[in-house]
């Protein structure tokens, strides 16, 4: 190994640094291999004649990346060869849903060839979102953060404060926060956000004229799910009904049998509700966007395929954007587009 070593002694970057960057770069050139027992540390400091501690403090760094492991009682290996070279991302969504999927291909298409993501899901459990971050806080080279969290009684909480203190623990310059934003959170950091109250307000108010021709609207918001969703989103709903003087229901749930009356429009937010309505509008032989009128939150092809109307973010636009703040090292906060898409069912 010590042939492929590049120590440059009238180099201005740290001798730490050059370590860690000639083993990279031979790693990259195939020089070193996966499992590949690399010089001790008073091996290394006495081949190059550097102190024992800049090949440790090198060492440690390569550790906390995961590129080498330590084997007590046998030295030094190679433990990570796969695009080393490249961009590595950690991308940490909070569920793994049709449209998360679709903002992370969006992305994945759009960062290019030369990088290397990691997605991992963290099921909004704060525990695991905290485990992950503190194994990994120092393994990538960016980190892409979906922050959504549910509490011990299943509500939707955007932030917590473990969260937000790991996640400040991360290189700011190298993190985006996705999909939700915490103004007084500070940093120089990246957001590409919803905003989940004013969005699905001014998505409404683009629809008013059809949505004042049903008698009465209804929210399906389901209170306690796995997944929860932003209260925000009520708050929202709740502004542009009494602004409008709209008769309105908040639901739980579509219920089975539920008493369906024409003039009523739905605004359904989980898929199981938006088919089980569907199905019993069927049943009832209502016609959709006639007697009755269903609106989606979160567009999906299958939904586009069906004529469901929908309100929705750009996920695909959300997953460029993203890309092209890693790549054009941009910063700054980015509101993205959410929109009413007109279809037959309202």
């Amino acid at each position: 190994m010590m042939k492929f070593i590049n120590i440059d002694d009238e180099s201005r970057v740290p001798k730490y640094q050059q370590i860690i960057d000639s083993i990279i770069h031979n790693i990259s050139e195939e020089n070193l291999t996966m499992g590949q027992k690399i010089p001790s540390i008073n091996m290394f400091s006495e081949e190059f004649y550097l102190s024992r501690d800049t090949v440790e403090k090198a060492y440690s760094i390569l550790k906390e990346r995961n590129i080498i492991n330590a084997i007590r009682g046998k030295g030094y290996y190679i433990n990570r060869t796969k695009l080393i070279s490249k961009i590595n991302i950690l991308f940490l969504v909070n569920k793994l849903s049709s449209y998360k999927l679709r903002t992370y291909n969006s992305f994945i298409n759009s960062i290019g060839a030369n990088s290397h993501t990691d997605l991992i899901i963290y099921h909004c459990d704060e525990s695991l979102f905290l485990n992950l971050l503190d194994k990994n806080k120092s393994a990538y080279d960016y980190y892409v953060i979906m922050p959504h969290f549910k509490t011990d009684d299943l509500k939707h909480v955007s932030f917590t404060d473990k969260a937000i203190k790991a996640i400040k623990q991360l290189p700011q310059n190298k993190l985006v926060i996705l999909d939700n934003y915490k103004p007084e959170m500070g940093g120089n950091h990246v957001e590409i956000y919803q905003d989940f109250e004013n969005d699905i307000y001014n998505a409404l108010k683009e629809g008013i004229s059809k949505i004042k021709r049903y008698k009465k609207i209804m929210l399906v918001y389901p209170e306690k799910a796995v997944y929860p969703y932003p209260r925000r989103i009520l708050h929202g709903f709740r502004k542009f009904c009494v602004e409008f003087k709209l008769d309105f229901e908040i639901l739980d749930k579509v219920f089975d049998d539920m008493i369906i009356k024409k003039g009523d429009l739905f605004i359904t937010i989980e898929e199981s509700d938006l088919v089980n309505l569907v199905k019993q509008a069927k049943e009832d032989e209502f016609v959709l966007g006639e007697d009755i009128g269903i609106i989606s939150y979160n567009d999906t092809p299958l939904k586009d395929l069906l004529g469901i109307t929908v309100i929705s973010t750009d996920f695909k636009i959300m997953g460029e954007t993203t890309a092209d703040m890693i790549l054009n090292n941009k910063k700054g906060r980015v509101k993205v587009p959410f929109n009413l898409i007109e279809r037959d069912s309202h």
